[in-house]
């Protein structure tokens, strides 16, 4: 592939890594390092990444009090995203880059958690996202928080539970309200975890129906891979300029 790219995950809770992405990225061959910061790991210094990479969690964005390291990842976020650093956020990890970004977090009017179909906002026409996803393709979900849009970003879509689904900035940040790196088996620790959240309200699916075809999953990963793709192709040529 030539340039190697250096890349950071952060990491909330055990059983919320980062799915396909790790292997996909190592394959192409890039160093990938991570922090679990919920351990207290430290975070590296910005200067030593080129791109970052924020994973979910169930807790939320604005829970300073109860877990202290969210004051820190959060500054850590933001100095990333204005230092010119590639950025990429799933649920949780997406709501933190709105909310070091200026936008707002707060509860979804619906716990999304499940199989969901995107509309795509016609802001992504002529973006870098441009054909990596087709209209109403079913994306799988699991958040009841919600943000809104930071300054200068491009909404990816919606789907009626929830209207702000993701959004892109400079084409180097992407806030993904819902999963795409996810397999079944880490569906199924998500499940198992979060258990205590599959309320049975109007769009929460059961952990059944959720893992009864990985076909589904196989559909997502791949969406995941164009925009790993998409972002690792403009940051070599970032970086070899």
């Amino acid at each position: 592939m030539g340039k190697r790219i250096r890349i950071h995950c952060i990491q909330h809770v055990p059983f919320e890594g980062p799915g396909i992405i790790a292997d996909f990225l190592k394959g192409r061959g890039h160093e990938i390092t991570s922090t679990h910061i919920y351990r207290g790991e430290k975070l590296p210094l910005i200067d030593d990444i080129d791109w970052l990479i924020v994973m979910g969690g169930p807790m939320g964005a604005g829970e300073n009090e109860q877990f202290p390291w969210i004051t820190e990842e959060m500054k850590f976020i933001k100095d990333a995203a204005g230092r010119g650093k590639t950025v990429l956020g799933i649920c949780l990890g997406a709501q933190m880059i709105a909310l070091a970004l200026g936008a707002a977090v707060y509860k979804n009017q619906y716990r999304e958690i499940g199989w969901f179909p995107l509309t795509l906002s016609p802001e992504i026409s002529g973006t870098v996202f441009d054909g990596v996803f087709s209209d109403r393709v079913e994306i799988f979900h699991w958040h009841g928080d919600t943000f809104s849009l930071p300054e200068g970003a491009v909404l990816i879509g919606s789907t009626f539970a929830c209207r702000n689904q993701g959004f892109l900035i400079d084409e180097r940040i992407a806030a993904l309200q819902f999963h795409l790196e996810t397999t079944p088996s880490s569906a199924e620790a998500l499940i198992q975890n979060c258990s205590d959240e599959m309320d049975d309200s109007v769009f929460v699916q059961t952990g059944e129906y959720i893992l009864s075809d990985n076909g589904k999953f196989s559909a997502i990963n791949q969406i995941m891979e164009k925009i790993l793709i998409i972002f690792e192709h403009r940051l070599i040529s970032r970086l070899s300029g």
